[in-house]
């Protein structure tokens, strides 16, 4: 588990990064903290190191309109820090224009740790993640080649891309590293489960969340394995299609019929904070989450082996499984002043 020593290590890291002005001569490399009995991370720092302006120029194009084609959204837009970087109340993603997109925006939270990316694992590198919103026309429908224009002809971006990559010359490579360098620093794991798998003194589990962490562990870690909250495969969780936006998930990518409605595992950190639910959001509450596991699963033939039968919780126990998952709230991530949108 994490040591107190090393947490004060990770939030001192955090406070560099948030105060380190672009004016300073300095771009140190910050070491990427997590706690000791995790998994090491999936992403390849020696090939993009953490620096402190790195992550200050991606965290100003996160939330800068100028990677859209109007320039009326930002990443930022669709993914709020206090709503664990998903768009609060809307079930499907919103674009320029008033545009629909036709899944529900995901959450950004440990991603150092992910092997893919998006509901259907469209990307295989957060590097390359940011492409396909960026240039998705019911999203920001911006051509690559004009967003690394719009940024190079700007006042500002040419100096602050010499800061951190020594070349003032910008292009679609050190835009996406700018901008993983933000999005893999958005790290959880100070929740009220994070302070007593820390053996933190004066913090334990209420009996109803002790019994839903025990719940949890029989019937839900199998696909959202602890710590991440999930085991970044994909899955069909028995959802029935929606015939409007007809999402085969991911058999999309694959074309594989066995890959059909399966979508990826997402992670259950912050999710009390992360609603609607599902890929396509058509849920609003946790206890109809729970609800559909108990008793409005689809059986069809990719339907994971798991629940074949179901997950058979009475109303007292689904309720229990929510008293746990909300100890995953983590409210130095949704409300940590770094993540945010910098002051202009």
């Amino acid at each position: 588990m994490i040591s107190r020593v090393t947490y004060g290590i990770f939030i001192a890291a955090i406070g560099v990064l948030g105060f380190t002005s672009f004016s300073s001569d300095k771009n140190e490399v910050v070491e990427f903290v997590y706690p000791q009995d995790w998994p090491k991370p999936h992403y390849n720092f020696e090939d993009n190191p953490l620096t402190q302006k790195g992550f200050q120029l991606g965290r100003k194009l996160f939330f800068d309109p100028i990677l859209s084609e109007d320039n009326t959204i930002s990443c930022g837009s669709c993914h709020l820090s206090f709503t664990a970087f998903t768009h609060a109340d809307h079930k499907l993603s919103h674009g320029i224009k008033g545009r629909i997109g036709t899944r529900n925006t995901s959450t950004l939270i440990n991603l150092a740790w992910n092997t893919s990316f998006m509901w259907d694992g469209g990307a295989n590198n957060i590097e390359v993640q940011a492409i396909n919103p960026i240039t998705n026309p019911l999203e920001m429908d911006l051509k690559l080649a004009k967003a690394v224009q719009k940024l190079q002809s700007s006042k500002e971006y040419p100096s602050l891309f010499y800061e951190v990559f020594r070349d003032s010359v910008i292009t679609s490579k050190t835009m996406l590293k700018a901008m993983a360098q933000f999005t893999v620093s958005l790290t959880s794991f100070n929740s009220k489960y994070d302070s007593i798998a820390r053996g933190e003194l004066g913090v334990k589990y209420t009996p109803q969340e002790k019994e839903g962490y025990e719940l949890f562990k029989i019937h839900c870690d199998e696909c959202h394995t602890e710590p991440l909250f999930t085991n970044h495969s994909f899955q069909n969780n028995g959802l029935a299609l929606d015939t409007f936006l007809n999402d085969v998930g991911r058999m999309a990518m694959t074309l594989d019929p066995m890959d059909s409605l399966k979508f990826k595992v997402p992670t259950l950190r912050n999710i009390t904070h992360s609603a609607p639910y599902f890929h396509d959001g058509r849920v609003n509450k946790l206890k109809d989450v729970m609800r559909h596991y108990a008793s409005e699963v689809q059986q069809t033939k990719t339907l994971a082996p798991s629940l074949k039968n179901g997950i058979a919780l009475t109303r007292k126990e689904q309720i229990s499984v929510v008293a746990f998952l909300k100890t995953l709230t983590d409210k130095s991530f949704l409300y940590n002043i770094h993540f945010r949108e910098p002051y202009k």
